[in-house]
């Protein structure tokens, strides 16, 4: 029998929001897993100009695990790249309606007839397009109402800087009535703003009103790297299962990495994180999970972000992180309290 090559490096990209690779990648776990085998492990976000960072969106790197938002690693899937779904976490990011204060407008029932913020970015994949849009329809839906219920303005926001600049602008300028913002960066921006919140998505009793670009959250996987080295798959999520261990005894740590990763500060993390963030990093693939994906993929689809259809069930493979769970539970235990 042959045996692949054992790769030089191994690549992680995640989004600026509360993941178990982010704690893995602070702790400097990761690169100490794979130092004996020879292996780099390379953060595409921290890593030189020789990096394909297009790569977080579209995962053509072989080599890649990505811990990020549900839009770009379907849209990935439905592009035909080779990716498997290996694990999905559910954390709250706060996600919330803002209008224009004094407006006196409240409520999921309130948003029938308003304008609602629908920014154009021009990028591969529009996720902050497609975060809107499942945002507004999540809240709708809970008042029983539709899109068509309400009126979708589009906003230009390529030129802009910062997240939800565009939007904010076109709200404080009185051309839209609604903006839909999520994480610690907006809770940050909404203030700045000085608008209100109309709707606390997180307050939403269904957590189907909450699908969203992070909600839930995929870890992929290339098929490629699946194939010729499943044990440095089950290792590497090894790695973020001691990491998401890690973080439940470690709230301020938690709270700094999280500062850190989003680029926001003490005020923002603490008014987009629930209490208890730190207890929910640990992934799996359970049913009620993999359903909730399956809805965000018909919604993506059903606004055309997705080129073909992704069968959730079909692209989840649950064996590595089963055999990660089994690895993780054959080594010795490392209180969470001591970890270095």
């Amino acid at each position: 029998m042959t045996h692949a090559v054992l790769p030089r490096t191994l690549w992680f990209t995640r989004c600026p929001v509360p993941t178990a690779t982010g704690i893995a990648a602070d702790r400097h776990w990761l690169t100490e897993e794979f130092a004996p085998d020879g292996i780099m492990v390379r953060s595409l976000q921290d890593a030189a100009p020789d990096a394909d960072r297009a790569a977080h969106f579209t995962h053509a790197l072989p080599g890649l695990f990505r811990e990020g938002g549900n839009v770009p690693a379907l849209w990935a899937r439905s592009r035909g790249e080779r990716t498997r779904l290996i694990g999905l976490t559910w954390i709250e990011e706060r996600q919330t309606v803002l209008v224009r204060p004094g407006s006196g407008i409240r409520g999921v029932d309130a948003l029938r007839g308003l304008r609602l913020a629908v920014p154009v970015h021009d990028i591969a994949i529009d996720f902050w397009r497609a975060m809107a849009l499942r945002g507004f329809e999540g809240a709708l839906a809970c008042a029983g109402l539709a899109l068509d219920d309400a009126t979708v303005v589009d906003v230009p926001a390529s030129e802009s800087e910062g997240q939800w600049a565009a939007e904010l602008a076109a709200l404080r300028h009185g051309d839209v009535d609604a903006v839909y913002v999520k994480g610690a960066l907006a809770v940050e921006a909404a203030r700045r703003a000085g608008a209100e919140v109309a709707v606390e998505l997180d307050e939403l009793a269904d957590r189907r009103f909450r699908i969203n670009n992070g909600t839930p959250r995929p870890i992929t996987v290339h098929q490629q790297l699946l194939d010729d080295h499943p044990d440095l798959v089950d290792r590497f999520l090894a790695v973020l299962l001691r990491a998401a261990d890690w973080a439940t005894g470690q709230p301020g740590e938690v709270a700094r990495i999280l500062g850190a990763e989003t680029g926001a500060g003490a005020d923002g993390v603490a008014g987009a994180y629930r209490p208890g963030t730190h207890l929910n990093l640990h992934p799996d693939l359970c049913p009620e999970r993999l359903a909730l994906l399956a809805e965000q993929e018909a919604g993506l689809r059903a606004h055309g972000f997705l080129p073909e259809s992704v069968d959730v069930t079909a692209w989840a493979d649950p064996e590595p992180l089963r055999r990660a769970i089994a690895l993780t539970a054959s080594r010795p235990a490392v209180s969470p309290l001591f970890a270095p």
